[in-house]
């Protein structure tokens, strides 16, 4: 299984400024590819720090999505942070270069052409859902945090990432509560080992009062332990299967 990592960075989301939208936004896309995010971190502005985590999270995962840090202001760090931890400088990049001269015009400044910089030996992906490309330096990609901008560079990861199997994903909706389901959801966990279950309780609004999820590549394990679950419940208990 193919797994990624999240780095989420901006001293504006640890403040509590601003509430981050991309790493739900993220999760789904990977899923549909059949790629696993099994780690999110967030972090302030800080070079080093950054530099720090990307390291270490590309060499544990297949795939590192960064979010922020892609401007030209003083606090955007990231994409000196990449170069750091791969040990390659900041370069500017002609195409890049090329289309920011194209669409300011006259308008130029050498702060614009910050935006140009990438880590020497990246490459940018361009597809029409996206204005300017997305930077990638090896298995690290470099996202924008600005939640439009970071959604319509979704397509580019979908076209980069094909191939793979989505994750299924099925549910059922229960009026127990979760001291009541433990019996029978340790049983089944406990049976399909291959497939990741998930307890959430609601407390108001919704008709039901827990639902489980069960997830996973293989439909037929995936069907089989929702099944199982559904089966060892009192059929007035169940709100619905999805």
């Amino acid at each position: 299984m193919r797994t990624a990592a999240a780095l989420i960075i901006g001293n504006e989301l640890l403040s509590g400024k601003i509430a981050d939208e991309n790493l739900v936004v993220l999760a789904g896309t990977l899923r549909s590819l059949g790629v696993k995010l099994v780690r999110a971190v967030m972090v302030l502005d800080e070079l080093g720090v950054i530099a720090a985590e990307v390291r270490a999270l590309a060499a544990a995962h297949d795939y590192v999505f960064t979010s922020g840090g892609v401007g030209p202001t003083h606090d955007d760090l990231t994409i000196e942070g990449v170069a750091r931890a791969f040990g390659v400088p900041v370069v500017r990049a002609p195409n890049m270069e090329r289309m920011l001269r194209e669409y300011y015009g006259d308008r130029i400044t050498e702060g614009h052409l910050l935006m140009a910089r990438v880590p020497e030996g990246a490459r940018l992906v361009a597809g029409e859902s996206a204005a300017w490309p997305a930077v990638v330096m090896r298995n690290v990609w470099m996202l924008p945090g600005v939640p439009q901008i970071f959604r319509a560079k979704q397509p580019l990861i979908q076209a980069e990432l094909s191939g793979g199997t989505p994750f299924v994903s099925l549910a059922v909706f229960t009026t127990l509560d979760e001291g009541q389901l433990k019996p029978m959801l340790d049983r089944v966990v406990a049976a399909h080992r291959d497939v990741d279950i998930g307890s959430y309780p609601r407390w108001s609004g919704a008709d039901y009062r827990t639902k489980l999820t069960f997830d996973g590549l293989v439909e037929a394990k995936v069907r089989a332990a929702r099944d199982a679950f559904a089966e060892s419940l009192p059929p007035d208990a169940i709100v619905r299967v999805e």
